[in-house]
C-alpha cells in the first residue's frame, strides 16, 4: 500500500476552478494507476476519474467528464484534479486512491486499496 495525502480542498462560488493534489509517500506513484472518488453528505460513494500508469489514459464519470481533469507528474509524485465550473452539487469530501488492478477504469472505489483521509470541497451558489 501506499500513504496518500490530498490536498487544495476549500470554498468556491459556482462556475469557478480548483485544482486538488495527491501526494504520495514512500512510495513511487508510477507503480499504480490513481483515482478520484467523493462522498457527499447522506449519498453514496462516487466515482470522479482514474488515470493510467504513464497518465496516458484516463476515465471519468459521468456528472465530472467536460468539467474536471485528471493528471499526474510521476517525477513529482503527484496526482492532480483540476475542476472548473464548479456547481453546488459538487460539494462533497474528494479522496485519492490508488491501485495496482487493471479494473482502474471501471470506477468501482473497491478495487484500489490505498486512500487518503479526503479533502472538503465546497461549492457555493
Amino acid at each position: 500500500q501506499v500513504q496518500l495525502v490530498e490536498s487544495g480542498g476549500g470554498l468556491v462560488q459556482a462556475g469557478g476552478s480548483l485544482r486538488l493534489s495527491c501526494a504520495a509517500s514512500e512510495r513511487t506513484i508510477s507503480s499504480y494507476a490513481m483515482g478520484w472518488f467523493r462522498q457527499a453528505p447522506g449519498k453514496e460513494r462516487e466515482f470522479v476519474a482514474a488515470i493510467s500508469w504513464s497518465g496516458s489514459s484516463t476515465y471519468y464519470g459521468g456528472s465530472v467528464k467536460g468539467r474536471f481533469t485528471i493528471s499526474r507528474d510521476n517525477a513529482k509524485n503527484t496526482v492532480y484534479l483540476q475542476m472548473n465550473s464548479l456547481k453546488s452539487e459538487d460539494t462533497a469530501v474528494y479522496y485519492c486512491a490508488a491501485t495496482t488492478s487493471g479494473r482502474y477504469y471501471y470506477g468501482r472505489g473497491a478495487d484500489f486499496g490505498s486512500w487518503g483521509q479526503g479533502t472538503q470541497v465546497t461549492g457555493s451558489s
